[in-house]
């Protein structure tokens, strides 16, 4: 990136983080550090965990999705919208939920049910839920190594250094930082703030977008270039997508209602308003924010299908395209066995001549789930399973992954690059932040103070909170940089999840709505909920 989309980035944050030292001094206790001591409004619930739900993590699965199925995918997707507006409008477990004056979910369990009920809940659910939040630094870290187009080694005083765990322990860090601060009280403040400066950077993005492409000549004609049945307009001609296709909507709508309440993602939110009117409110206000946020990425994953399947901008597709795979390939391929197969990519990038293994594993007999557009991807995604079938998986994974990121950048000029990038990096710490703290919360506050029997002080208790939540950051790190994506972002998403929505929502709803809920009833849920759940991953396998 050029000098001046460093600046673009750098300015913000240096405005963020002072913020984040003012905002220390608000913390008087554990409540303030747990639900920044319930005192939020509307405005401020609605723009700062709409900036802390969508992450860039989100973003880019956003980006797999839309450009396996673009509008048709995303017509049928809007579908959340009316069903998720009916149930905050209702106060459907908001409400209940407030009247309990419960910190955290697990506190309710306890409640409700029984403590020996909440350790074991919380277990469950922080394991699902560290698990879960482990690939975000990852899949982070390489969105900004492409997208900005930084090296994969560091030298350093003679040493040699992955850029890839530079990037990750860089963002952790500053995360942990702010989360240390002041809790739920500084996430929030930094959170609207990063919220509120994204709103004119998205219409700077969308307007550099509309200039550069028009719809009737650009976009409309790439879109409607697939074959029948997995059409990327037309979303009743979708009965051929094996990815995200009605099936998987369904399975999400009705997780969105059986599952109520039951992610803790953004547990801290949860019990920060200062009443269940105005969380309802904020909840409302929300879904308008999120829907314009939501248009942004499908237009950006749009243009980026544009650009690397028109005919128009072949030439700089294809050096794109090239550019993407030698990155993917010498960022997955570092074992001395991919030597050979490194090589003989590069000759292939270079002179267009290809050797004979090259001509194998490109030919149709050879590979048969073949993408007409995607014919480079294809023969080295072959190529390296001949040598790691977990390589080929991963090489295809990071590739997908990051095939809109490359093509925005080659899109985007000078000055607007670094304006999607600053949205990016407001997007990466305002998730990091949020979710450490509500997983390092759950585990003190429904684990280690059950099973203890007795309080802390408030110091002891602020000190072993910030502990855990630096733990979680350091097990995300080597999680991330030993862990092989060989899957979609949103399927590892619904498969870690599992592990505590399979049998969440009915220990919630009912334990809510129902009077006759025991805790011997909640066991069972939530065992054999998760059990179904984990058993269906294994009998996958």
């Amino acid at each position: 990136m050029h000098f001046v989309d460093w600046l673009i980035v750098a300015v913000p944050m240096v405005i963020v983080f002072y913020v984040a030292l003012q905002a220390q001094r608000f913390v008087r206790g554990v409540s303030d550090f747990l639900a920044a001591g319930r005192v939020a409004g509307r405005y401020v619930v609605a723009v700062a965990s709409g900036e802390a739900g969508m992450g860039l993590i989100s973003v880019v699965a956003l980006f797999e999705a839309y450009y396996n199925s673009g509008f048709a995918y995303s017509f049928w997707n809007q579908l959340y919208v009316p069903v998720g507006m009916l149930m905050t409008l209702t106060g459907y477990c908001i409400y209940r939920y407030r009247e309990t004056r419960a910190m955290t979910m697990g506190q309710f369990f306890e409640m409700r049910y029984s403590r020996g009920f909440r350790i074991y809940a919380a277990c469950l659910q922080s394991l699902s839920g560290v698990v879960n939040y482990a690939i975000f630094p990852a899949v982070g870290a390489r969105f900004l190594i492409y997208y900005c187009d930084l090296p994969l080694v560091t030298s350093f005083f003679g040493w040699h250094i992955p850029t890839f765990a530079l990037v990750m322990a860089l963002f952790l860090s500053a995360a942990v930082l702010v989360v240390s601060l002041g809790g739920q009280i500084t996430i929030m403040v930094t959170d609207c703030i990063l919220g509120i400066l994204s709103y004119p950077l998205y219409a700077i993005v969308v307007i550099a977008l509309l200039v550069k492409f028009s719809w009737s000549g650009d976009m409309e004609p790439s879109l409607l270039d697939r074959p029948a049945g997995e059409s990327m307009l037309n979303p009743f001609d979708i009965d051929k997508l094996r990815d995200f296709n009605l099936f998987y909507i369904f399975v999400g709508l009705f997780s969105n209602v059986f599952n109520r309440m039951a992610w803790s993602g953004t547990q801290g939110y949860n019990a920060a308003a200062i009443n269940a009117h105005e969380q309802k409110m904020g909840a409302v206000l929300g879904t308008w924010r999120a829907g314009f946020q939501g248009m942004m990425i499908l237009l950006l994953a749009v243009a980026g299908y544009t650009y690397m399947n028109n005919d128009k901008f072949e030439d700089g597709a294809a050096a794109a395209r090239e550019e993407l795979t030698w990155k993917a390939v010498r960022d997955v391929a570092v074992e001395p066995e991919f030597d050979a197969i490194r090589g003989e990519v590069r000759r292939y990038l270079d002179t267009g001549e290809m050797s004979a293994d090259l001509v194998t594993w490109s030919s149709e007999e050879h590979f048969e789930d073949k993408d007409e557009n995607e014919p480079l991807r294809d023969m080295v995604k072959e190529a390296l399973a001949s040598e790691d079938k977990s390589a080929g998986q991963t090489f295809g994974a990071i590739h997908d992954q990051m095939r809109v990121p490359i093509a925005l950048r080659h899109i985007l000029p000078i000055g607007v690059t670094g304006v999607f990038c600053a949205l990016c990096v407001f997007l990466l710490i305002s998730t990091d932040t949020t979710y450490m703290h509500s997983w390092g919360s759950i585990i003190v506050q429904d684990i280690v103070l059950p099973i203890r029997g007795r309080a802390f002080t408030a110091k002891q208790q602020l000190r072993l909170l910030r502990l855990i939540i630096a733990g979680v950051a350091v097990f995300a790190f080597f999680f991330s940089l030993f862990f092989a994506q060989v899957d979609y972002i949103l399927m590892f998403f619904a498969i870690t999840g599992a592990i505590w929505l399979g049998g969440a929502g009915p220990c919630i709803v009912g334990g809510l709505y129902w009077r006759r809920g025991t805790a011997q009833g909640a066991f069972a849920a939530l065992t054999s909920g998760s059990l179904l759940a984990v058993g269906g991953i294994i009998a996958q396998k």
